[in-house]
Order: C-alpha cells, then structure tokens, then sequence
C-alpha cells in the first residue's frame, strides 16, 4: 500500500512540474535543428563543388583566391592540387539547401514573433544586473572548464554566458548567416543591391556566410556538450516534453 501511495505521490508531482519550454519553443526548436543539419550537410556539398573563397563581387577558376580548402573538388575544372575530384552531388544539394533554408527562415521569424509578444526574450534570455557580477560570470565561466555538472537549480534556468550566447545567435547570426546566403543569389542582388555592396560583393558574402557556419557549428558542439554537463536526458526531455523530467542523471 505505502509503494502504491508512493507512487501515486511521486506521478502527481510529475504531473505537476513547471513549464519549461512552451510548445512553440519546441517545435520551432526541433524545426531548426532539422533545417541546420541539412542545410551543413548540403552545405557541404555545395562547398566541394568549389572549395575557394574570395573577396569582392567575382571570383573564378582564374581569380586568386583569399584563401582555399585542402580538399579536392567534384568539378575538374576548379584547381585544388589534387589528381583526383569527389563525386559531384552539387544537384540535390543546392535544391536541399534552399528548401531547409526558406523553412529555417520561416520557423525563426515564427519564433521571433512569437519571443517578443509572449517576453519569451525578456523573460528568460535577457540577463539581469545580478548575472553581471563577477561571482556570476566566474561560475559561467569556472564551471564548464571544469566539466563540473550545475546544481539542480542552475540546470533549471540559463546563466548569463548562455544567455549572452543564445541572443548573440539569434540575433546576430543567425540574421548575417541568412543576410549573406541571400546576397549570392542574383535575384535577391537585382532587388537589393545595397545589401550586396554591404558585404563587400557576392564573393564576400559567400566567405562570410562560410565563416558565420563554422561558428554556428562551433555553438551547436558547445550547446550539446552544456547539455551534457546539465544532464541530457533531463534538458533533452524539457524540449521534448516542455517540463524538467526527474529522471535521474549517470554520475
């Protein structure tokens, strides 16, 4: 009977968790991280069909480029060095890209909207004046070098470098990442020409567009590992779920 009452007890207060994540939050999360992974692996692909960079409004087989990839092309006529060229996927991977690209786009100005009119953004990414204190920052800081795993109450909430982070890769790169992307097609470039000239060219926005994927994939390493340290399946079970599981962790 005490097992059956214990039970009951420990389902009621499951049922009972605080919202986490609000189903908006989720979907577009899940949403997004589909999107990027297809959007890095297309990418790819796209990259090896011409694996130089340049700086300016043009750039060919016969340009110097700023700097290149050491890895062979798909397309034989794109000098790397090497004797040899990687099949060309160039096809499916640019219609790839630009399919999970419009519905990265669509899902994030969603989840935008949705962050300002809820105070999603004030609420729970914007730091306070406390999270600036020295003995704030160095426990943001301190602890994921020492791989030390937060407390209960840590896990629960966000620090300031985290919160620092998710708006600077909102509201930063996310926006340049889709800003370049667009300023290498020649529609967008017809329409828009200041937005090119912005960059510095089309050649430019396709280095920067390569530089801001590598430091979106450098957050996506780092924002798995804080996962990790915080619990996986706990914080993974909140963005599925929305509520903070009590599924105890592997020390």
């Amino acid at each position: 009977m005490a097992t059956l009452e214990s039970h009951a007890a420990s389902s009621l207060s499951a049922t009972k968790l605080p919202l986490r994540h609000s189903g908006l939050v989720r979907v577009t999360h899940w949403i997004t991280a589909l999107c990027f992974f297809a959007l890095l692996i297309s990418g790819i692909e796209i990259v090896i069909s011409h694996p130089r960079f340049y700086w300016g409004e043009t750039g060919s087989v016969m340009t110097k480029p700023l700097f290149q990839l050491p890895i062979p092309s798909s397309r034989k006529l794109v000098p790397t060095g090497y004797n040899y060229v990687l099949p060309d996927q160039n096809g499916w991977s640019r219609a790839l890209h630009f399919e999970a690209a419009w519905i990265a786009v669509l899902t994030g100005l969603l989840y935008v909207i949705y962050g300002f009119v809820s105070r999603h953004f004030r609420k729970d990414l914007l730091p306070s004046k406390t999270d600036f204190s020295w003995r704030a920052l160095w426990t943001a800081f301190a602890k994921p070098l020492r791989f030390e795993r937060p407390s209960a109450a840590e896990a629960s909430s966000y620090n300031v470098l985290q919160r620092l982070t998710y708006l600077f890769v909102i509201f930063v790169l996310f926006p340049l990442v889709i800003w370049s992307g667009l300023a290498m097609s020649l529609g967008f470039a017809s329409a828009f020409p200041w937005s090119v000239t912005l960059l510095g060219g089309q050649q430019s926005a396709r280095t920067i567009h390569f530089f801001v994927t590598l430091a979106l994939v450098l957050f996506l390493f780092v924002h798995v590992l804080m996962v990790i340290l915080a619990g996986f399946w706990r914080r993974t079970g909140a963005m599925i779920t929305g509520r903070n599981g009590a599924r105890k962790e592997n020390t």
